[in-house]
């Protein structure tokens, strides 16, 4: 293992540019930390190229585990170890757990989403303009836990690799795609070419969700925090559909929308 002790590094420099939305996708990767989502990624089939451990957990029993996992699965990740204070202002943390990854992005395709269920029903969550890093990071781990094919986040969602996103998605990131678009009435329109259904999550929705039939190819839209889905998204929907308010809050948590949404699919899909 390489004993780093300088700020000046390339290595170092690179992790501490990768804080910035720019540098990511200037060099297409970004970085996670903590012994458990480090491990996730390396049972995935992410390209991994640097583990960053900070000196204090060098012989710490499942940081070993880790390098050793490392080494076992690719030659080519640089093991690095740095001084405590250094590591500190690598971290994106308050209490750094000691230990870091830098990981290759992956690009994924709309169209191998479709089918990815391997014959199942197709789902899919749309999101228009989600920008709270604990609710897109949410979303990415309950449409993991319910099965979906595939996370679509359209312009105006906060970066899926923003540190926060990543932690909220408590590995979820490395099992589901997640497919970012500049254009999400395009891919909307793809997947009505294909047969799935679009339903949108809408205050002015006509039918409350639970009344539908949604054990079928099916894809939800869920909006904005606070303004919802744009008019042009929601013109897209086959139906719009809402969840009922019963007490006298306005609406939902996008997040605990799209979760109450996505097993209700479930639901009746299991029932079927």
């Amino acid at each position: 293992m390489q004993v780093i002790t300088s700020e000046n590094n390339p290595l170092i420099k690179e992790v501490k540019s990768l804080k910035l939305k720019k540098y990511r996708e200037q060099k297409e990767l970004f970085f996670i930390e903590g012994v458990r989502f480090v491990e996730e990624a390396l049972l995935s089939e992410e390209e991994i190229k640097a583990l960053i451990i900070s000196k204090s957990m060098a012989n710490d029993q499942n940081v070993i585990e880790l390098v050793r996992k490392a080494e076992q699965r690719n030659s080519s990740i640089k093991l690095c170890s740095v001084p405590d204070n250094m590591f500190k202002n690598l971290s994106d943390t308050q209490t750094p757990q000691g230990v870091i990854a830098v990981v290759k992005m992956k690009a994924y395709n709309l169209n191998d989403a479709v089918g990815r269920n391997n014959g199942k029903n197709n789902l899919f969550i749309i999101l228009d303009a989600v920008q709270d890093p604990g609710n897109m990071g949410t979303i990415i781990r309950t449409a993991d836990a319910a099965g979906f094919n595939a996370v679509i986040a359209g312009k105006g969602c906060v970066d899926i690799y923003n540190p926060k996103v990543l932690r909220s998605t408590m590995g979820s990131i490395f099992h589901i795609p997640v497919i970012e678009t500049d254009d999400l009435s395009h891919a909307i329109n793809y997947l009505k070419s294909k047969g799935i259904k679009i339903y949108a999550s809408h205050l002015n929705g006509m039918k409350n969700y639970y009344e539908l039939n949604l054990s079928h190819d099916i894809a939800f839209i869920v909006g904005n925090e606070a303004n919802g889905i744009s008019d042009q998204i929601a013109a897209l929907a086959d139906c719009l559909i809402k969840i009922p308010m019963y007490g006298r809050a306005e609406s939902l948590n996008a997040a605990i929308a799209a979760g109450i949404l996505m097993y209700e699919v479930v639901r009746q899909i299991s029932n079927n």
